[in-house]
């Protein structure tokens, strides 16, 4: 018989799992509650850490990141870029990125053949593989190097392709990013520190093996999925097996047979089945009141597919037309508005629910603690929500 799970467990869960009614100590518990932290966006890192920790801190997101290492930055999941706790980007790398690096290494090789690729190599993957070695031997010289640093010594990853031809938006571009790309999905290189601020895209490139000692252990990639999917039910379940497989992008066979080794329960979601580990079957108690404000594409608003039980209805507001999450404003496991940080620099917030005065002036307490913590630096998601506009005045 199923387990009745209702929406205000749900919401009690998420609060206390995923660390916003009561915060974390360091930058790795939170990472390690989320599963992973969605790093798209540079800036999402930090505030989504910011805003579970007891005391925010950029510098330890980026003692974490940098000095001790114990996280780590990748493309993975969904050819998307996260920031992961390292036991669980081995799991993350053999789970997910090696399929994703196949379908792109497979799409590079018929670019590169149907585009041409020079040096007379006899085909394009033997191209790709002696371009790929050349890399490394480059990076491995100068110990740590950008893109263009590479590029300039690497002649062949200045070769150009032509992208989305006859498309509006057509763009010829270097093959360096994608070639980088692919050594870090395979595990061989990994992003250090960026070249600017904490808002910075742009990175220094290491091989894995000198940036973390040993590098990442060797996972059975059908092992590794089913300890990920462990991670993400005890993080996010319980939930329909689809949030699971739109999380991860695996395939409906890669699902069934991770979840196939898990000791799982059924749920009943209000009506909609799901799933939820039998040793988590025990209602959570109900954590004390809690707001939170979290960035643009947060780990908590992009861990499901299905969002209607926590979004209150605003989702054409506070997501864009991709299903990127903006800014939102949370009250006891509901989004109940969003904010943006307007160009002086104060962090303004809109209620878009019925959530009473109390909440109300925690929120507008939330805002000022985050106006302060931010100072002078500015930010603007990559993807714009109609809100987060609107609020920003920066249209």
């Amino acid at each position: 018989m199923a387990v009745r799970v209702t929406v205000a467990q749900r919401r009690a869960r998420l609060g206390v799992r995923h660390r916003l009614a009561t915060r974390a100590g360091t930058p790795e518990e939170v990472a390690g509650a989320l599963v992973a932290l969605h790093a798209t966006d540079p800036a999402t890192v930090y505030l989504s850490t910011a805003a579970r920790l007891r005391e925010p801190s950029v510098a330890e997101v980026e003692r974490a990141l940098y000095d001790d290492r114990t996280l780590l930055r990748m493309l993975c999941m969904r050819r998307t870029m996260f920031v992961l706790p390292v036991a669980v980007a081995a799991r993350a790398q053999a789970g997910a990125a090696l399929d994703v690096e196949r379908k792109q290494r497979t799409l590079l090789i018929s670019h590169l053949s149907s585009q041409g690729h020079p040096d007379n190599v006899p085909g394009a993957a033997e191209w790709l593989a002696e371009t790929e070695e050349a890399t490394l031997r480059a990076l491995r010289a100068r110990g740590q190097a950008t893109g263009a640093e590479l590029s300039a010594e690497v002649p062949r990853l200045r070769q150009q392709l032509i992208m989305a031809k006859g498309k509006p938006y057509e763009a010829i571009g270097n093959v360096t990013s994608r070639v980088l790309y692919l050594l870090g999905l395979r595990g061989r290189i990994v992003r250090g520190r960026p070249r600017g601020s904490w808002l910075s895209s742009q990175y220094h490139w290491a091989t894995l093996d000198t940036w973390l000692p040993g590098g990442l252990p060797e996972l059975d990639p059908v092992t590794a999925r089913t300890e990920l999917a462990r991670h993400w039910l005890t993080s996010f379940g319980p939930a329909p097996v689809s949030d699971l497989r739109w999380w991860t992008g695996w395939t409906a066979a890669q699902t069934k047979q991770a979840l196939a080794a898990l000791d799982l329960a059924e749920a009943d979601l209000d009506g909609e089945p799901g799933v939820l580990l039998a040793g988590d079957t025990e209602p959570v108690p109900e954590p004390e009141p809690w707001v939170a404000l979290l960035p643009a594409l947060d780990p908590t608003p992009m861990g499901w597919q299905r969002r209607d039980w926590f979004l209150d209805g605003h989702q054409a507001a506070l997501f864009d037309r991709s299903g990127n999450a903006g800014p939102t404003v949370w009250a006891d496991g509901r989004v109940v508005g969003g904010w943006a940080q307007r160009a002086d620099g104060e962090v303004v917030t809109r209620i878009l629910s019925d959530v009473g005065a109390e909440v109300t002036r925690a929120v507008e307490a939330e805002a000022a603690r985050l106006t302060a913590w931010l100072g002078e630096v500015r930010v603007t998601p990559r993807f714009r929500t109609p809100l987060e506009k609107e609020l920003s005045g920066n249209p």
